[in-house]
């Protein structure tokens, strides 16, 4: 979604963009989507991140000899784009969304694949770019303490899509009668991947306590099934909880349904363990539904409006804060406003310093 933002942005800008990228089943080879380019490398199901690291030279290669600027992200798709940049003498930025850092070994893996993934952050890292764009403050000041230099990194924050995350897309009534809710339940949500910083984990596990803190309360989970091993995880927590009746899991939405049944929902949980923006915090936030999220990352900078914040990795602390949100006990302050036109044009103006421009 970043990545689509900027590149159907940089286009209705008048530029010209080429993107890089697997290919997924069903998908095409070629296409042009909101005159943004796409060219897809096709790669092996299993593990194809990694092997889009080496699959995917070649084609970033073919298409960046025309570029100005070549841009590329965290993790994977980091070093084959700075080699190509470094081949083609091209100036090169990298998009920087989250710096998990020392948080490797706190999202659930064993040591020693904590310190694969942070060598391997690491490595990304320390490759010379010519400019660094991180999306929240949080993750400008952990790229810093990881090495990278305090003049190449550049903060913009992602936009919101604030004429779909509208509070007056309202449905309550529509939703709670599909998904069997009575009207006068209390409802806590979460929606998203459940990836390894994700924290949905500690969420089910904050049920037993919620369900004594807040009588008839019920958890309604959106969650997509990849990571599958995620999925999985929490799948299987949820059977051995005995208190699956009080969780509701459903597969994603259409994007365009989403805010009907966070508008739905009496509070919006955001459990991460590790967070570089936090799309979910912030969608909530605009549709005016209170939000307990954790203090880990950028989170903090996000959350506005009605909200709570509590300390990441704790069912206890979780369930606490949505306790507050039940006596309407939470933080209110004014709405924070994050403009998709502000995150284009800094990354213009970036890529025209970068050219010379600037």
């Amino acid at each position: 979604m970043l990545f689509q933002n900027l590149a159907e942005g940089l286009v209705r800008a008048g530029h010209s963009c080429d993107v890089v990228t697997c290919m997924l089943p069903s998908s095409l080879k070629e296409e042009t989507i909101n005159g943004v380019r796409i060219h897809r490398v096709w790669v092996p199901r299993r593990g194809a991140r990694h092997w889009f690291t080496f699959l995917g030279f070649f084609k970033a290669m073919t298409y960046s000899r025309d570029a100005d600027v070549v841009q590329t992200t965290v993790y994977n798709g980091a070093p084959p784009a700075w080699l190509v940049a470094k081949i083609l003498r091209k100036p090169s930025s990298l998009f920087v969304f989250e710096v998990i850092g020392d948080n490797w070994r706190r999202i659930g893996l064993s040591l020693l694949m904590a310190r694969f993934y942070g060598f391997l952050e690491m490595i990304v890292l320390k490759l010379p770019f010519d400019a660094y764009v991180c999306i929240s403050k949080s993750t400008l000041k952990a790229a810093e303490q990881r090495g990278v230099a305090r003049s190449k990194l550049k903060l913009s924050y992602p936009g919101i899509d604030y004429k779909l995350f509208d509070p007056s897309k309202n449905r309550r009534e529509e939703v709670r009668k599909a998904l069997g809710l009575q009207e006068d339940a209390f409802v806590y949500m979460f929606f998203g991947r459940p990836g390894y910083v994700k924290g949905v984990e500690h969420l089910v596990r904050a049920v037993a306590f919620i369900r004594e803190r807040v009588p008839g309360s019920k958890l309604l989970l959106i969650l997509s099934k990849e990571p599958a091993e995620g999925y999985a995880k929490v799948m299987t927590l949820i059977k051995e909880s005995g208190f699956f009746k009080d969780v509701i899991v459903i597969d994603p939405v259409a994007r365009e349904e989403l805010p009907y049944y966070i508008s739905a929902s009496d509070c919006v949980v955001v459990p991460s363990i590790s967070e570089g923006f936090g799309f979910t915090c912030a969608e909530a936030c605009a549709m005016g539904v209170p939000v307990v999220a954790t203090t880990a990352g950028s989170l903090p900078e996000v959350a506005s409006g009605k909200y709570v914040m509590v300390e990441p990795g704790s069912p206890e602390a979780i369930a606490r804060g949505v306790e507050k949100v039940y006596k309407k006990e939470y933080t209110v302050s004014d709405k924070k406003i994050f403009s998709r036109d502000d995150f284009v044009r800094k990354h213009i103006e970036l890529y025209d310093t970068l050219r010379g421009k600037g």
